[in-house]
């Protein structure tokens, strides 16, 4: 079964491969700092430069100089590093949640050679050529130009054009942003958009195989419970997406007099789609889920119905020895079963979740109200 304990969602496709050949990745994701500075300095520094050529790198000509656009610094400068990140923390995670499956007998042995089919077939859809050049063709052709069209809206001189609302004449950083930076961004965005595709498509193959659930398992979730760590692994993408969308906002608010509280639909419509991206897939799991709760209640209760009338004939009847003692927790088994979930996580999770993906738009908090303020709000409620 080494292909299962092998099982990656990140080791391929032409990218990785490419990579590899410069030495910008090991085997094994090693050399994280060689990629996120290549990376960074792929999508930010020519910016810069050219920003200084056109003149207007700070306070000038352009309503929003560079230096103070902060959309642009957070994404390429902490949402770009994060994406990178993610692919190591996912490495190391996932892949030994997936062992997972065979280390705790879920799977019967029959149905070993079909758990290992999934995982080659999922492996051929990560690797696949044609997924990454359609994704290229996808940033170029709609990325980008929805992008631009969201940076028109601005409506102000900038560093990377001229804007009147309706398009931009881009600069010379502009050409830059609309060539590189952006689509760099965008694709790295959507390739790990892919790959949770990937994942999803594995635990639905998954749950096609009859799994040995056992409804009395301590995580309440019939031995299942491991699933819930992906939220852990897949924290740093919600953190970038977080992060991305902060700056967004942030650019709004600064330069286009917009509220805090305006957007209250995309943050809420944030969290929605990525705590479902990520949680969603597990709910697969649920029908066997509710199938071996139901059969744990049924088989357990008429045990625990067995072991009342035998303890009562044995100690309430007269039927038992003299001085021995109570034995037989049936009843413990029962309330196990009783408290099973129905699914692989619980609302803690999803909770933490949408708390890491909101933490870059705290401080955006400080737009509506002054620092000292807050401080002052919150010694009184303190002391």
């Amino acid at each position: 079964m080494k292909q299962a304990a092998d099982f990656s969602l990140v080791l391929g496709g032409p990218l990785y491969q490419l990579l590899r050949r410069t030495h910008l990745s090991g085997d094994g994701l090693q050399l994280l700092h060689r990629r996120i500075i290549t990376m960074v300095l792929l999508a930010w520094p020519p910016l810069l430069l050219l920003s200084i050529a056109d003149g207007h790198a700070w306070s000038g000509s352009a309503e929003l100089p560079f230096l103070q656009d902060v959309e642009l610094h957070v994404r390429m400068l902490v949402a770009l590093p994060l994406l990178i990140v993610a692919e190591l923390v996912v490495h190391a995670r996932l892949r030994l949640m997936v062992s997972q499956f065979l280390d705790r007998g879920l799977i019967p042995d029959a149905a070993r050679a079909r758990l290992e089919e999934i995982v080659a077939s999922a492996m051929r859809l990560r690797n696949s050529v044609m997924a990454e050049v359609l994704m290229i063709a996808f940033v170029y052709i709609v990325g980008v130009t929805l992008t631009w069209r969201v940076l028109a809206g601005l409506g102000v001189t900038s560093w990377y054009g001229v804007s009147d609302g309706v398009m931009v004449r881009p600069s010379l950083a502009g050409w830059w942003l609309l060539c590189v930076s952006l689509p760099l961004f965008q694709f790295l965005l959507l390739r790990w958009y892919f790959r949770l595709f990937v994942w999803a498509r594995f635990l639905w193959q998954v749950s096609r195989i009859e799994l040995n659930i056992v409804p009395t398992h301590p995580d309440q979730c019939g031995g299942m419970g491991f699933l819930e760590l992906v939220s852990y692994a897949l924290a740093p993408l919600l953190l970038a997406q977080g992060v991305a969308l902060a700056g967004l906002i942030a650019d709004q608010i600064l330069f286009a007099g917009a509220k805090l509280p305006a957007f209250k639909l995309e943050l809420v419509g944030l969290v929605a789609v990525l705590v479902f991206a990520v949680l969603g897939p597990l709910l697969v799991f649920s029908p066997q889920l509710v199938a071996a709760r139901r059969r744990g209640m049924l088989e357990y209760g008429a045990l625990a119905q067995r072991q009342v009338r035998e303890l009562e004939d044995k100690w309430l009847r007269g039927g038992a020895p003299a001085g021995e003692p109570l034995t037989g927790n049936v009843g413990g088994s029962f309330a196990a079963v009783k408290a099973m979930r129905s699914s692989p996580f619980g609302m803690r999770t999803v909770l933490q979740l949408a708390v890491v993906t909101l933490v870059p738009v705290v401080p955006l908090t400080l737009t509506m109200i002054s620092l000292e303020e807050l401080v002052m709000r919150l010694l009184k409620i303190i002391f």
